[in-house]
C-alpha cells in the first residue's frame, strides 16, 4: 500500500499521477507521489531534456513579470500555478515592485494547501482553488476579489497550463472570459508545448502518453494555433516563439539544450 506523507491533503488519490506533482518533481521539489516520480521518470526516459524545458519555462515567466512590472502594472492572476518553487511570481513581483499584488489559482489540492503555507503571512499573496475550465468561478472568487482591482490593469499568466486544455474545452472561449474581465492596459503571457520546432518529435509525443495517465492530458499545438487564443490582444514582439527567443536577457547559445525548443510562449497587450 502506498503510504501517504503527512503533508499530503487529505482525500486525493495518491495512486494517480497529478501534473502539479510532476512538474514539480521536474523542477526539483518534494511535494510528490511515488506514483508522479514514477510517471516522470518514464517521461524523462522518452525526452531527457525535460527539466531544460521547465527550467526555461520559469525562466520566461520571470522576464514575463519584469515586462508586466515595465508596464506599472503590479497585479498578477497566475492560473495553473503549481506547488510554489523558488522564484515564483509573488517573489518576481515582489521584489521588483513591493506590495504587488498575486493570485494564485491551482485545482491541486497538494499545490493548495502548500502555497497556503508558503504565503502564510504574505497580505499581497493568496491561493484560489479554482480551474481554468471554469474562469468565472476564478473572477468570482472571494480571494480575488480582495486582492485585485480588475478595473486596472492585470497580467494574466497562463504559463504552461493552456496545453492541458483539450479543443473539446473550448480554450479559446475561457480565455476570452478573462480577457473580458481585464481592464485595457493588461498583458496576457502563454506558454504552451510544442513539436512545431523541437529536435526530438517521438520524445514529445512519449511524454504526451504519460500524461494520458493523468486527468489532463497534454495538447501539442504550434504557434499559428495558439494565435486564436490571443484574440483581443495585441502580440508584441517578437511574437510566438521558442521559449529562449522570447526576450532573453542573453542570445541563445548555440550549446544550449535544444529541448528548450518543445516550448512556445508569447505575451499580448490587451488595448
Amino acid at each position: 500500500m502506498t503510504e501517504r506523507p503527512s503533508w499530503a491533503p487529505q482525500g486525493i488519490d495518491i495512486t494517480v499521477p497529478s501534473v502539479s506533482r510532476i512538474y514539480d518533481y521536474f523542477l526539483g521539489g518534494s511535494h510528490n507521489f511515488e506514483v508522479d516520480r514514477e510517471a516522470a521518470r518514464v517521461a524523462l526516459s522518452a525526452l531527457p531534456g525535460i527539466p531544460k524545458i521547465g527550467q526555461a519555462n520559469r525562466a520566461v515567466m520571470r522576464r514575463a513579470v519584469d515586462f508586466a512590472l515595465d508596464r506599472g502594472i503590479t497585479q498578477f492572476l497566475d492560473i495553473g500555478s503549481g506547488i510554489p518553487t523558488f522564484g515564483n511570481v509573488h517573489e518576481v513581483a515582489q521584489a521588483g515592485h513591493p506590495g504587488a499584488r498575486v493570485v494564485y489559482v491551482d485545482n491541486d489540492p497538494v499545490a493548495v494547501a502548500h502555497s497556503r503555507a508558503v504565503l502564510d503571512g504574505n497580505d499581497d499573496a493568496t491561493i484560489v482553488a479554482a480551474d481554468l475550465r471554469d474562469p468565472r468561478s476564478i473572477l468570482d472568487a472571494p480571494e480575488t476579489g480582495r486582492l485585485l482591482d480588475l478595473s486596472r490593469p492585470v497580467a494574466l499568466m497562463l504559463v504552461a497550463v493552456v496545453h492541458f486544455l483539450t479543443d473539446d474545452d473550448r480554450p479559446a472561449e475561457l480565455i476570452a472570459t478573462l480577457r473580458d474581465a481585464l481592464a485595457p492596459g493588461s498583458v496576457m503571457v502563454i506558454t504552451h508545448a510544442t513539436v512545431e520546432y523541437g529536435p526530438t518529435p517521438a520524445g514529445q509525443r512519449g511524454v504526451q502518453k504519460v500524461y494520458q495517465r493523468t486527468s489532463t492530458p497534454l495538447i501539442m499545438r504550434t504557434a499559428a494555433e495558439l494565435e486564436p487564443f490571443f484574440d483581443g490582444f495585441d502580440i508584441v514582439e517578437p511574437g510566438i516563439v521558442p521559449l529562449p527567443f522570447w526576450r532573453p536577457d542573453t542570445p541563445p547559445a548555440d550549446d544550449d539544450d535544444p529541448s528548450v525548443l518543445h516550448g512556445l510562449a508569447g505575451v499580448g497587450l490587451k488595448a
